[in-house]
């Protein structure tokens, strides 16, 4: 076996650089044995390739497209722009690069994830099966051979020495024992037929070699293809990147230039966004704002009754168009009649983007105090008092804007538009403190005030026709159809025909037991005023600060006590007086609406106490539920509705809050 073995090393050590054997080099012509000479080279070439081609994906390998294009760094880039993009202007030439470089990122992450899909595809998988299975294979037979020659050289050594054994009468081992197991003649045959036998087996494995070197000959131009075919793939990647890129680079370019060399473009436009109120009506020779006037007339013949205007958003590029033709030809602004929601965000926007707000910042302060008054013909008077020391033009258009906004609030049982929540919307637009720079605790209140901005805009809206008493001639440029007034004045006379709308006191027939009882079952059965067929109507848009019964604490002391001695030290370190943000004060709700557009109308306000959930549920424009498993008690409720504090008392209640799943249902 040792012999064998140190045969077999010696061999290996004959084998040259290049890989050429003697085992195999005497069944291979010239040509063959430059092909053998090939095939170790190429399966390294292949798997180095594969590997590092493999390293240089940045892409989840054997992901589908979309899995594999949220792994990219260019689609993390485009998020990343989009998210900062949505802080932006989407007017500003700042805003319109980012928005447009975000969309060529996402474009080029998903050219770069086709790219990878067909490189591994079309070459890394191609590159694999040649390093890992079809040239494994040819060597491994390769090796068969070498063994079965190296076998078969020694065999017929084997065989040579014993016919010289058996012709000198020796035994096949040399010693004289050697007859005693078997005859010379019998061992020479053995080895012959063994000889024989591993002979047909060597031409065997030589017939499969030459084929597999046969068939590697042929498939070595494929095999070239797979790196020429990598750069073929890499070109295309980098011209359809390049197209997106350039496609953009012109329209940005082109944009960008407009922005900064087209002034017949942007002059009209800097003339009514964004430039004082008093700039805009001098040059343009007006008394109402342009916007404030065109969008009006277009939401009286179109918008009256739309349901959530002001509330919900319109779409960017029609806002964008919308607010240019107001600039540059406000002849041509019928196309958007059809879209209120469009309109309404170019009111509040061009508000929104006054230097100074409407109500101005000089009264800021007095509109302040105004709305922290409690007592309402006070605070009515002190509205009063502070819109006498509005500027001519700010006051024309307060009185303009808040008319219309009355008029809206007539419709809200269709537009669900109480002046709640229009002045939830609409307040921060009107009205905001100044800003000082470096006044940390200013900007910090800000946000605080909005809730009292809300009271005050809320109320001059449900008293408009007393703050600002006559009538008012809405198309007063005479720019707009008078078709449009004469319209919506015809359907305001049939709704000023209408009874009011009031909290009825009548009993019902529906007994405790029901699941959902309707509030004005509280009242006594000998308050009856209609039939108990009729459906008593929803209570009209409670105010935010109302007067409670005497027999209760108002709501927001309750608020304030139940912060006990945390409010009192911040007072006193502060010098300022707390202001409740959390239940009863809308600006809770105001902030939930505004990031998830949420309908009031459309909403359960469910509690256990009249002073803090029904009275939020009031001021937010909710449908209210009293679960009477809690705090207040049906007595207490009762009382509220004999005191006229409806906003006190529930829609509905519920024995428990069990129950309000069956009146849901019903």
């Amino acid at each position: 076996m040792m012999k064998r073995q140190l045969h077999r090393m010696r061999q290996l050590a004959q084998t040259g650089s290049l890989g050429r054997t003697p085992e195999t080099a005497e069944f291979l012509g010239e040509d063959l044995l430059q092909v053998e000479q090939r095939l170790e080279p190429a399966k390294r070439a292949a798997h180095s390739v594969h590997k590092r081609l493999q390293a240089c994906l940045q892409g989840q390998s054997g992901a589908d497209m979309d899995k594999r294009v949220k792994k990219l760094p260019l689609m993390a880039l485009s998020t990343t722009m989009a998210e900062s993009f949505k802080e932006l202007d989407p007017d500003s030439s700042m805003g319109k690069a980012l928005e447009m470089s975000c969309a060529i990122q996402n474009q080029l992450a998903r050219i770069l994830a086709e790219f990878e899909m067909t490189l591994e595809r079309d070459v890394l998988q191609p590159l694999s099966r040649l390093s890992e299975e079809e040239l494994p294979a040819i060597l491994k037979h390769k090796k068969s051979l070498q063994k079965l020659v190296s076998d078969w050289n020694t065999l017929k050594s084997r065989l040579s020495q014993a016919a010289k054994n058996s012709g000198s009468g020796q035994g096949l081992g040399g010693g004289p024992g050697s007859h005693s197991h078997m005859t010379m003649a019998n061992k020479v045959e053995t080895l012959k037929e063994e000889e024989e036998e591993l002979k047909r087996k060597v031409e065997q494995c030589r017939d499969e070699y030459l084929a597999d070197l046969y068939h590697f000959v042929t498939k070595e131009d494929s095999y070239a293809n797979y790196f020429i075919h990598l750069l073929e793939i890499q070109a295309d990647y980098h011209r359809r990147s390049l197209s997106s890129l350039d496609t953009a680079l012109a329209e940005l370019r082109e944009n960008h230039g407009q922005a900064d060399h087209s002034p017949s473009m942007t002059a009209p436009f800097s003339r009514v966004y964004g430039v004082s109120l008093a700039t805009h009506l001098r040059e343009l020779g007006r008394e109402i704002a342009l916007p404030i006037e065109a969008c009006v007339m277009m939401l009286l013949s179109e918008g009256m009754k739309e349901e959530g205007l002001f509330r919900l958003a319109a779409g960017a590029s029609v806002l964008k168009r919308l607010k240019q033709t107001m600039a540059s030809d406000p002849h041509s602004l019928e196309e958007f009649c059809s879209d209120p929601h469009a309109v309404a965000g170019a009111l509040k926007s061009y508000l929104r983007e006054l230097p100074e707000p409407l109500m101005t910042f000089d009264l800021y302060d007095d509109w302040m105090r105004a709305a922290s008054l409690k007592e309402p013909g006070a605070r009515l008077q002190a509205l009063q008092e502070v819109c006498s020391h509005l500027p001519p033009e700010n006051l024309s258009n307060l009185r303009y804007l808040m008319k219309f906004l009355a008029r809206l609030a007539e419709e809200q049982e269709v537009n669900k538009m109480t002046p709640s929540n229009i002045a939830i919307v609409l307040g921060p637009n009107l009205l905001w403190p100044p800003e000082k720079e470096g006044d940390q605790a200013q900007l910090d209140a800000a946000s605080v005030s909005s809730i009292q901005v809300v009271g005050v805009v809320e109320a001059l809206i449900q008293s408009a026709d007393t703050l600002f008493p006559g009538d008012i001639n809405f198309n007063m440029s005479g720019l707009f159809s008078d078709v449009t007034l004469q319209d919506t004045v015809s359907d305001r006379l049939t709704s000023d025909e209408l009874p009011p709308t009031t909290v009825p006191t009548s009993a019902t027939t529906l007994a405790p037991a029901s699941a959902l009882v309707p509030a004005p079952a509280l009242a006594s059965a000998a308050t009856k005023e209609r039939t108990e067929s009729e459906v008593p109507p929803r209570p009209a848009s409670p105010k935010v600060t109302r007067s409670p019964p005497e027999t209760a604490a108002p709501a927001e002391d309750v608020a304030r006590r139940s912060t006990g001695s945390l409010a009192a030290a911040v007072e006193t370190a502060s010098g300022r007086q707390a202001l409740v943000v959390g239940k009863p004060s809308p600006y809770m709700f105001e902030c939930i609406t505004e990031n998830f557009s949420m309908d009031p109308a459309r909403t359960l306000m469910v509690g256990d106490r009249l002073e803090t959930d029904i009275l939020f549920g009031h001021r937010c424009g909710m449908t209210t539920v009293l679960t009477l498993t809690g705090v207040s008690r049906l007595e207490e409720a009762q009382a509220y509705l004999a005191a006229g504090q409806h906003d006190l008392v529930p829609h509905y209640y519920v024995e428990s809050i069990a129950d309000l799943m069956e009146g849901l249902e019903d």
